[in-house]
């Protein structure tokens, strides 16, 4: 019951680009569906030196919506589509709204103790537009593959129920783009029987810089929320994030509601 209700709450580890899912494996036969509406917005952006300077105000919003189910005990077959909105004002005064990312991939459990796990995870990410001459889609056009190492571990805070996701990755990117590394992070207290608490870490670093349009940068997060259980099948999930430090790279603010069914 535990172990579901970890693996429930990693389906919603939420980044700028893209969902995924935490160290744990759904058991055969089962599923969950996460659908997460974010929308952030950014007057400022931190410069080389990570002092922050003022910029022009660029507002997104991002529905994803991530599907999972267990085709055996150790592995998970993931698939998100999504859909975006992004607003540059002037000068740039810019805006694009359709297709953005759809992902492919899984989640394979290498080992597994009584508390804690590790696993491995690949997904391939598919633009929704190519065109390049939109500021509006820079960053969003290219093909990207996501390469994840995950370990999970579940103990008690207090006599409640606790788990901690720590997570390595690199990001194969094109169209000029830099590749990545990722580092994300995420605790999880279940307060009480219907609620549970979330704190997470989101973490990239580019490796060197890419075509002129790209520099190097790198950008950290920080995300709080809350879940809510309606039922045993549905829950609403609710939270807030922040850029609080990073190199020329977007000091966005947000917000992030979320609707989870297992099945």
């Amino acid at each position: 019951m535990f172990k579901r209700c970890v693996v429930l709450a990693l389906g919603v580890l939420c980044a700028p680009a893209a969902a995924f899912a935490g160290a744990w494996t759904l058991p055969q036969g089962t599923g969950d569906m996460i659908a997460t509406v974010i929308a952030s917005t950014s007057t400022s952006g931190f410069d080389d030196s990570g002092d922050l300077a003022s910029t022009p105000r660029y507002d997104k919003v991002e529905l994803n919506d991530l599907f999972e189910y267990g085709v055996t005990d150790q592995f998970t077959l993931m698939f998100q589509p999504g859909i975006q909105h992004i607003d540059i004002a002037a000068p740039t005064s810019a805006d694009r709204t359709g297709i953005g990312y759809t992902d492919f991939g899984g989640r394979y459990q290498l080992l597994q103790g009584s508390d804690w796990v590790l696993s491995g995870q690949a997904m391939l990410e598919i633009p929704g537009t190519t065109n390049m001459s939109n500021p509006a889609a820079v960053g969003y056009t290219d093909v990207e593959a996501d390469f994840r190492l995950l370990f999970g571990h579940a103990f008690s805070i207090a006599a409640m129920p606790a788990f901690v996701d720590l997570e390595v990755g690199q990001r194969e990117r094109g169209d000029g783009a830099p590749d990545e590394f990722r580092a994300d992070g995420t605790l999880g207290v279940q307060v009480s029987p219907r609620w549970l608490l979330l704190a997470q870490s989101f973490n990239v670093i580019s490796e060197g810089a890419g075509s002129p349009v790209f520099g190097s940068y790198q950008y950290y997060k920080l995300q709080v929320s809350a879940v809510y259980a309606l039922t045993p099948a549905w829950s609403l999930q609710g939270g807030a994030f922040t850029t609080y430090a990073g190199t020329n790279s977007l000091q966005e603010n947000g917000v992030i509601f979320g609707v989870w069914h297992k099945f």
